[in-house]
């Protein structure tokens, strides 16, 4: 008898401990390029997503691999809602990328400022980009030496929008601006970040240092000399240096390369 009553308090402690979790459900629809995140099942579609207990709208979202930074407007049974609202049982969600053309400035926008400021930081995957972009005039900091950390603390300092290969990067909570470089080729890439951030007002090609991402300013022949190859002060008559690395820039044949690209890429001839 004594044997039968352990085996019974046990069993009655086991029960007592053990809880039943009963999973919620909720609908999801993404919207645009936030479907890039998304398994084939899923992109384009109303899913259901399952969960317990109450996660904010920013962790299920992340969850499902979209990365917050990429977000810029959610409804929540068609009400906007901030990333710290809860998701519950029932629910029906939408979550929409960046708008460009909708005027949504009387919904509940995710951050303070708007998602797109042209000033980007860069992880260490996308060092031929940055020169891309910095040949095009556009402000790109780059260090092969930046660990994830360095990069969204200059980020957060410098109000700076981050791109990356990587969507761990993203997902940092810390990290409030950023995109996901879908393409793996340099050339696509800075096609890619134009397209995306609709650039092509903004872009000054030749007017940052590819190297440092410093200013390029016209400069008078005289104060250079000494670093202009003598052959090179034959046939050229301008010349720029970068105000910060001070390395110093004329139009020659690679200029011309670099500038047929330029031109190739948006579409329009370079003065």
């Amino acid at each position: 008898m004594s044997y039968i009553r352990i085996i019974s308090l046990g069993t009655l402690r086991l029960c007592v401990k053990t809880r039943i979790i009963m999973l919620k459900s909720a609908k999801f629809r993404f919207y645009e390029e936030l479907n890039d995140f998304l398994p084939e099942n899923k992109r384009k579609k109303d899913f259901i997503y399952e969960f317990s207990g109450k996660p904010s709208i920013k962790d299920a979202i992340e969850a499902l691999g979209v990365p917050h930074t990429e977000v810029d407007l959610i409804l929540i049974n068609h009400n906007s809602v901030t990333f710290s609202a809860h998701l519950q049982e029932g629910d029906q969600v939408s979550v929409y990328p960046v708008f460009e053309s909708l005027n949504i400035k009387n919904i509940t926008r995710l951050r303070e400022k708007p998602l797109r400021r042209i000033c980007f930081i860069l992880d260490i995957n996308l060092g031929k980009l940055a020169r891309y972009l910095r040949m095009f005039g556009l402000d790109a900091l780059y260090n092969n030496s930046f660990s994830d950390n360095d990069i969204i603390k200059l980020a957060i300092q410098e109000k700076r929008i981050i791109l990356t290969r990587d969507t761990g990067l993203l997902k940092n909570k810390k990290v409030t601006h950023g995109y996901w470089i879908r393409s793996q080729n340099p050339r696509e890439q800075i096609r890619e970040v134009i397209k995306y951030f609709h650039l092509e007002s903004n872009i000054i090609p030749f007017s940052r240092c590819i190297v440092c991402n410093g200013v390029i300013k016209l400069i008078r022949r005289e104060y250079i000399s000494s670093k202009i190859p003598f052959n090179t002060g034959k046939y050229y008559n301008k010349f720029y240096q970068c105000v910060k690395c001070k390395k110093v820039y004329w139009h020659g044949s690679h200029y011309n390369r670099m500038k047929k690209f330029v031109e190739e890429t948006v579409y329009k001839p370079i003065q």
